[in-house]
């Protein structure tokens, strides 16, 4: 959850208008600790007012063009949506449950990657990397214990 971003500035600055729409979907992304499918931020959007679910896939494309929100893998799954590093959000990796299909963020320390190799003996020009860890969480694990 981020209590540091102003996300109202973080659309202006992006060269968005701040609709309600725009900041409520960045708003719930935001304020998650983990990122959420379309369906899920549709349906807390839904909680407290009306909205298109089209608009919300709308709304999450100009986002991602726009490179506040990151749009991440889930293998043949829908995909997740965090908020992209930004001067409060380290870029960091994420670990991806195959039994349940929840998406965790990772500490950005816990996987020492440096993509600073990578940049020097590659030819083009890296814009984002993605690391997705798969396995079973924790809360799976228990449950298939009992």
């Amino acid at each position: 959850m981020c209590v540091n971003c102003d996300y109202r500035d973080l659309l202006e600055s992006a060269g968005l208008e701040p609709t309600t729409n725009r900041v409520r979907v960045l708003e719930i992304i935001g304020n998650n600790q983990f990122p959420l499918t379309a369906a899920d931020i549709f349906t807390t959007v839904e909680r407290s007012h009306s909205i298109n679910r089209v608009t919300v896939y709308r709304i999450l494309e100009l986002l991602v063009d726009h490179k506040l929100v990151e749009r991440l893998s889930a293998g043949g799954r829908a995909a997740h949506y965090g908020l992209a590093p930004n001067d409060n959000h380290a870029p960091h990796h994420h670990f991806f449950c195959t039994r349940c299909g929840r998406m965790d963020c990772l500490n950005p320390g816990s996987l020492d990657l440096s993509s600073d190799r990578l940049r020097k003996t590659f030819s083009g020009e890296i814009e984002r990397i993605e690391i997705r860890v798969d396995g079973v969480c924790r809360n799976c694990l228990k449950s298939s214990v009992h």
